[in-house]
């Protein structure tokens, strides 16, 4: 059972969400961060979530500023608002859906949204983390636009092309995103991990997670999601990663506060 909200965004928009709640008994809750120019009805997204809901863990997903059903200009976000953004969700599964002032259980990010997740962990007040086919490095974004970054730079701001989409690139996003350093907020996490990547991915390199899984400290855990691409659109793909961070995830959804 899906219901649409609403919640105002570090910056002032409001931005829009999906909880997907389980039509069971209830086990636990988290929220999802979707990938750099993606939104809340991604396969990657909408498929993980709704698997975990029929699992009996209900999930948050919205979309990024000026995405979606979102308010405001894309390019007003960055990764520093990406993350504060995903902690407000975290605030808003605590305060209207599981009444519990510590926070949802399950942080899940999938690519840029999964190096979003693990920076914005801590603040969320969540027992564990998932990434899925997340860059080690934020900046790794910047592969996606780098023929415009020089216009961005010198004339503050460019329209950028991309999934059907024309997104306003600025020059505050760039030095933002190049500015991120997620190094040492995975060393410092302090919560169980949980990393799951596509050998075969060719957006984000596998190399990604042996990055991550090497600068993170127990308990630790790695994933192969082998068949899959970066945005896990195979045939049963997702609904498969949603199952492992499940079963994966279960302890930590069972241990009291």
């Amino acid at each position: 059972m899906a219901e649409r909200v609403t919640f105002a965004s570090s910056t002032g928009p409001r931005l829009a969400g999906i909880v997907d709640r389980p039509e069971g008994e209830v086990r636990g809750w988290g929220v999802f961060a979707h990938g750099f120019t993606l939104g809340k009805d991604s396969p990657a997204a909408a498929r993980i979530c709704k698997q975990l809901a029929s699992e009996g863990i209900g999930m948050l997903r919205f979309d990024n500023l000026g995405l979606g059903d979102s308010e405001g200009d894309w390019g007003d976000g960055s990764f520093t608002v990406k993350v504060a953004d995903t902690v407000l969700a975290a605030r808003f599964v605590a305060e209207h859906l599981t009444g519990d002032e510590a926070g949802p259980d399950l942080l899940v990010g999938h690519s840029w949204g999964g190096a979003a997740a693990i920076a914005a962990a801590p603040e969320a007040g969540v027992r564990a983390v998932v990434s899925v086919c997340a860059p080690f490095d934020p900046s790794h974004a910047e592969h996606q636009y780098d023929d415009l970054v020089d216009q961005v730079l010198a004339e503050g701001n460019a329209v950028w092309q991309v999934g059907g989409k024309r997104l306003n690139l600025k020059r505050g996003m760039v030095e933002d995103v190049r500015d991120a350093d997620l190094d040492h907020r995975i060393a410092d996490l302090g919560l169980p991990l949980l990393i799951m990547h596509a050998p075969t991915d060719t957006v984000v390199g596998i190399e990604n997670a042996s990055q991550i899984f090497a600068a993170a400290r127990h308990p630790r855990s790695f994933v192969a999601l082998e068949g899959s691409d970066h945005l896990l659109t195979a045939p049963g793909q997702a609904q498969r990663a949603a199952r492992i961070v499940s079963a994966w995830a279960d302890p930590y959804l069972a241990t009291p506060r």
